[in-house]
């Protein structure tokens, strides 16, 4: 007993009489309810739930936005103010740095310079005392150099002359000599 299933749709049948259900004027009364209660509906879910969401969002942002750009702007104004005192403590320590330069300065070439006058005077006095030696050691050359003189002059006579001479009249003559 087999049984042979029919898959044929019938051309003209009950189900083909009828049109597309939205578009048969017997269901709009109910089509227009349901669009007029639907629609009221999403207009209340906004009027009352999404503007008002959406608008607190907004402001929110807004004074957020605002609060940091004042924020930033006041950080920005205390920032400028320390790179100006930053520059201003940098100069005034500039300056106060040349000021100990000079001053040091002033005070290294004010020791140096009395020290350059002790060693002056210090090379002064040995000068003075140098040239009084020499005044001695001089004056007692040129005491020595008469009795030098008279030792080679007799010597010179006695081998020149062959004979001796007297010490008194080379001496005499080497007196005369050197007064002259």
């Amino acid at each position: 007993m087999a049984q042979t299933a029919h898959t044929e749709v019938p051309a003209h049948g009950a189900a083909h009489k009828a049109g597309f259900p939205p578009f048969e004027s017997t269901y709009f009364p109910s089509q227009l309810l349901w669009l007029a209660l639907t629609f009221g509906f999403l207009w209340w879910m906004m009027a009352k739930v999404i503007v008002p969401r959406l608008t607190d969002i907004i402001e929110t942002r807004r004074d957020r936005i605002s609060k940091d750009l004042g924020e930033a702007q006041r950080l920005k104004d205390e920032t400028e103010a320390a790179i100006k005192g930053y520059d201003k403590a940098l100069a005034d320590a500039r300056a106060k740095a040349q000021a100990i330069a000079n001053e040091t300065r002033a005070a290294l070439n004010a020791e140096v310079e009395a020290k350059r006058h002790a060693a002056e005077a210090g090379l002064n006095e040995k000068l003075a005392a140098a040239e009084a030696r020499i005044g001695e050691i001089k004056a007692q050359a040129l005491g020595e150099v008469g009795g030098i003189a008279t030792d080679t002059a007799t010597a010179l006579v006695n081998h020149l002359l062959g004979g001796t001479a007297g010490q008194d009249e080379i001496s005499a003559a080497v007196a005369a000599a050197m007064q002259k």
